[in-house]
């Protein structure tokens, strides 16, 4: 029997209403005491010093890319981006589908050591480097019914359907492929997460004219309670900001419908678009880092290309280094309450998919997943992938975390580096 102590960090834990110094035992897999003082009862246990660091329920990153070698250079590594960046559970935003969810399960989900589930794409091809050939998307390429099938026969894996609403599919497709996509979430009763912002760009020829601003409320039409709208703060039309600058007007609307709202933080990700849509009163419900083979700089699978002819104009290709930790800190230098920022990395992302009570939270006889950050006190300078650069004067950075009880550093090479002001 293995115990370990986590000796008087801040213990925030939303779903519990926890806000305060804590200790936190561990006894294997699983949390056996919280309180003030535990000394007296952990005589055995190993002791780590958590003065003055945040001790969370795991971390859960809402919106991963991990199905690695699969999708080329897209994918990335799910322990990289999960426990070694300090994030117990990930969930990857189509990266497998009905065809290839088998293989998602035997070779990613089951081996990582991250806890690691999928929403599974509506489109036949997956993630298999499709952003670069949007006639995979087509409406003819996507099987409802099989989708369905897969989704219900893995639950346990499966926690929603992930679909794309942008600019080029409507010059294609005008709103075919997302009635499709609405329909599996509907028959398949889970959340359908919506992409929105550039994805492909308009056909040379033969497309339809698309007034960008005209996307949001169509989609909105065809989705239910529950689903997701993603990228809020994107930096690309045909979302939440207006080509005006405002806010689009139906917003406010969709969540009144029941709608949530994901950052996806990513390469989308817009400071200016962000004070748009939070000075509006708008406030997304969780946060993913949205990291993938596109933005994030690690050594690319054996055999692919450097790049590809049209990467340095793709709007997902990015170079400022991000972690969902680091959209965090950016979370905070809106504005944000970190009590809020918590939410939306634990309890809301347990919520969004039907685990709460069960992960997000730290309960005794729970599951011993947790994150343990560092919170620092300076200036430091964070930019976006369009340049704009703001000062904040709170850095988080993650330290370690348990998953299952088991501990692993926060080692990832991936995480970003901090800069002075």
């Amino acid at each position: 029997m293995t115990k370990m102590l986590l000796k008087g960090g801040r213990v925030i834990d939303p779903a519990a209403k926890r806000d305060g110094v804590f200790d936190v035992l561990v006894t294997d897999a699983t949390v056996t005491a919280i309180g003030a003082d535990l000394s007296a009862q952990s005589a055995d246990a190993e002791v780590i010093d958590c003065r003055g660091q945040l001790v969370l329920p795991g971390l859960i990153d809402t919106h991963g890319h991990v199905f690695q070698y699969v999708t080329g250079r897209f994918g990335l590594n799910a322990d990289m981006c999960g426990v070694h960046s300090g994030v117990t559970t990930l969930i990857d935003q189509g990266g497998p589908s009905c065809i290839t969810l088998p293989g998602f399960r035997h070779f990613v989900a089951e081996p990582a050591a991250t806890r690691v589930f999928a929403f599974l794409s509506a489109y036949l091809v997956g993630g298999l480097e499709g952003h670069y050939y949007p006639d995979l998307y087509r409406p003819d390429c996507l099987d409802g019914a099989a989708t369905v099938k897969a989704a219900l026969a893995n639950l346990d894996l499966v926690k929603g359907i992930k679909a794309h609403a942008e600019i080029g599919g409507f010059a294609r497709w005008g709103l075919d492929v997302m009635k499709i996509a609405a329909q599996i979430g509907r028959d398949a009763q889970l959340p359908l997460y919506i992409h929105f912002g550039q994805l492909w760009p308009k056909p040379s020829q033969g497309g339809r004219e698309v007034e960008a601003d005209s996307i949001f409320n169509q989609v909105v039409e065809t989705l239910k309670a529950g689903d997701i709208l993603a990228h809020p703060f994107s930096r690309h039309p045909g979302g939440f900001v207006e080509l005006d600058g405002s806010l689009h007007p139906l917003v406010h609307e969709a969540v009144a419908r029941g709608l949530k709202i994901d950052v996806g933080y990513g390469s989308h990700f817009s400071f200016k678009t962000a004070r748009i849509v939070l000075d509006g009163g708008v406030m997304p419900d969780t946060l993913g880092a949205d990291m993938h083979g596109y933005n994030t700089t690690v050594p690319q699978p054996a055999g692919t290309p450097d790049s590809h002819p049209d990467e340095e104009e793709h709007s997902f290709v990015g170079r400022t280094r991000f972690s969902l930790v680091g959209a965090m800190t950016s979370m905070l230098a809106l504005g944000l309450p970190l009590e809020q920022v918590v939410a939306m990395v634990t309890d809301n992302a347990a919520k969004m998919i039907g685990m709460q009570g069960e992960l997000g939270t730290l309960k005794v006889g729970g599951v011993a997943d947790i994150s343990v950050l560092d919170d620092q006190r300076g200036r430091w300078v964070l930019q976006d992938n369009e340049g704009t650069q703001i000062v904040t004067d709170r850095m988080l950075s993650p330290l370690f975390c348990l998953r299952a009880g088991q501990r692993f550093a926060a080692d990832a090479s991936i995480l970003p580096l901090a800069h002075a002001a």
